[in-house]
């Protein structure tokens, strides 16, 4: 999680070249319930902003375009020059605001879990994860000294049922999310710890 002062010095260094920034917004909801930052503090740093509505919040579809009014306007023309856009979106837009209305405080649900998963884990090495690090809903987990790869670990995870991202030969990437309770993170931990064994 980028700090709010380093984006402020990213963007007073960009805007001061002229540069436009933009702010890829997928976990922005996290962002701000992790670290308290406002919606509008981390958004005057930016000429553009999308956000995702669906990761984190879970609404089935959708993500916004943030910006002026003549930045959206002209965005909405490209948009239709390369023929995107959907017709009948009021579902859409309903699960959108019942996500945005209802779940961004239980984000801190899913931070809870994956900070609880972090912990269990360095218990057994202190090398795949600092819990002190994990501050939303994403565990990062290095596995190079512990002589499992990313691949190894997600097949074992997988044949117990627990799907997890292998994002490098060892790195891999656990993300707690809506549909996953505290029952699953417990039972995620087991899965964990036994398909962290090297055979």
């Amino acid at each position: 999680m980028q700090p709010i002062d380093e984006i402020a010095k990213l963007s007073s260094a960009a805007h001061a070249r002229g540069i436009a920034m933009h702010l890829d917004g997928a976990r922005i909801w996290n962002a701000h319930v992790a670290s308290g930052v406002s919606f509008a503090e981390y958004g005057k740093h930016f000429d553009t902003i999308s956000v995702c509505l669906s990761k984190g919040l879970g609404s089935p579809i959708g993500s916004v375009m943030l910006s002026t009014k003549e930045r959206v306007a002209e965005a909405r023309i490209w948009r239709k020059r390369y023929g995107a856009g959907m017709r009948q979106v009021g579902i859409i837009a309903a699960a959108a605001h019942y996500a945005l209305e209802n779940n961004i405080a239980r984000l801190a649900e899913d931070h809870a879990r994956a900070k609880k998963i972090a912990t269990a884990l360095a218990a057994i090495d202190s090398s795949l994860v600092d819990p002190s690090k994990v501050h939303t809903n994403i565990v990062g987990l290095e596995l190079s000294k512990i002589g499992i790869t990313a691949a190894e670990l997600t097949a074992r995870c997988k044949d117990a049922g627990l799907w997890i991202s292998a994002l490098g030969p060892h790195y891999a990437r656990l993300v707690t999310h809506l549909d996953f309770n505290d029952a699953q993170c417990d039972q995620s931990i087991e899965i964990l710890k036994r398909a962290l064994v090297v055979k």
